[in-house]
């Protein structure tokens, strides 16, 4: 069971580890980490698939930890294998690039760290197995020579990958939208969607978020919120509700009431607002065929009532009269070329790091498909798109920039 207290994947500085078969990744990862986190083995290519980890490094604080099949594999299933680093390089925040020392650089490497500086990704470059050099040369510049077999300048490799962390400024969820004394209520339905025994992610960060700001939080299901809110002696600052509900919520809850969903605040969260909110435009002009793609950033048992692949293709039916072609991925697998698509409708991204999220709306940009979120869409299909973004600070450059939507 999740807690509370627990940083969240998505949340987790991603370092990943690349580099040629037998390079020494796998050793390097365990002394990094020390922990017997990969298998090590003498055979080239152990590492067929790419190894997570998600752990505390007193350096760097929260990471997620990947090592990587090599570069170099061969062979139908190893140029899968390939294709899935490279699938984990576009989620890195870091990266750790294993050179053999006694070995002469090759063009995949430095093909690699072309690729790496292209993509501003910062990265340490690591000759491993110097022990077996008779001269070892000293570190310079985002290079170090050790190694994993002995331990030798692993704490010095540490110390060198945090001092490339991102100082990334810190992003609002919800706190910046309260003051210490409000009262916020949270509706969080419980339906054969919903998780056992727990909540869902977004609920748990909104809720943790409010907790630190000094704000009273009232969680309570759809159902009960009528109850709730004739108990309150003064009306909410805010209610945040799952966007599955918000066309019941929104007849519920006051006009002079500050409504959002928690899909919003996580398109928010994780820089994605704006376009979400273009996209959402965009489902307007769909036309019956039109091939649109439905994401999840996280694999889940689908459910009879699942809102990807039952509500928002109902939505798109009752609401817009128009029946797309559709295509649903989930969890690491987004496609490289969305140029068949014409919107591409994708979930919160609470399990996606910042870097993945953002890449992936970058993608979308780039080949000219609009993208939305759950949230944004729900709220755009029951006409309170508007009441949605108002109380977010956000929404007066909207107001502003009318031409931009």
């Amino acid at each position: 069971m999740s807690h509370l207290n627990e940083t969240p994947k998505g949340e987790r500085l991603q370092i990943v580890f690349l580099g040629r078969r037998n390079v020494g990744k796998s050793s390097l990862i365990n002394a990094f980490t020390s922990q017997e986190l990969s298998i090590v083995s003498p055979v080239a290519g152990t590492t067929t698939d790419p190894v997570q980890k998600s752990m505390e490094l007193l350096c760097l604080g929260p990471v997620t930890v990947v090592d990587t099949p090599g570069l170099d594999d061969e062979g139908e299933l190893g140029l899968q294998r390939v294709e899935k680093t490279r699938q984990m390089l576009k989620k890195a925040d870091l990266a750790v690039v294993v050179l053999d020392a006694t070995a002469p650089l090759c063009p995949l490497e430095e093909a690699l760290m072309k690729t790496l500086t292209g993509e501003k990704i910062p990265f340490v470059t690591v000759y491993n197995k110097a022990d077996l050099l008779e001269n070892v040369p000293a570190a310079q510049g985002g290079s170090i020579y050790l190694s994993a077999r002995e331990g030798t300048n692993i704490p010095a490799l540490r110390e060198m990958v945090a001092s490339l962390k991102p100082q990334k400024e810190e992003r609002k969820l919800v706190r910046d939208l309260v003051s210490p004394g409000d009262t916020v209520v949270l509706v969080c339905p419980i339906d054969a969607s919903a998780p056992k025994g727990r909540l869902i992610l977004p609920q748990q960060m909104v809720l943790r978020d409010l907790l630190d700001a000094g704000v009273t939080a009232l969680v309570c299901r759809d159902t009960e919120l009528s109850q709730t809110l004739a108990l309150l002696k003064a009306p909410p600052k805010l209610v945040i509700t799952d966007s599955q509900v918000f066309g019941k919520v929104m007849k519920i809850v006051p006009e002079t009431v500050g409504l959002t969903s928690f899909s919003i605040l996580m398109a928010r969260y994780k820089g994605s607002l704006r376009q979400s909110v273009l996209g959402a435009k965009a489902a307007e002009r769909l036309r019956d065929g039109d091939k649109v793609l439905i994401a999840e950033g996280c694999t889940h048992h689908r459910q009879c009532q699942d809102i990807g692949t039952v509500k928002i293709p109902r939505h798109l039916e009752e609401r817009y009269g128009v029946k797309p072609q559709l295509t649903f991925t989930s969890g690491g697998t987004f496609p490289e070329d969305l140029g068949e698509f014409r919107l591409v409708i994708h979930c919160g991204g609470c399990m996606l790091t910042e870097k993945d999220v953002q890449t992936r709306m970058e993608a979308c940009k780039q080949q000219g498909v609009p993208v939305t979120n759950y949230g944004v869409f729900l709220a755009n299909v029951n006409g309170i798109l508007d009441r949605s973004l108002a109380p977010l600070p956000e929404h007066a450059s909207f107001v502003e920039n009318p031409s931009d939507l």
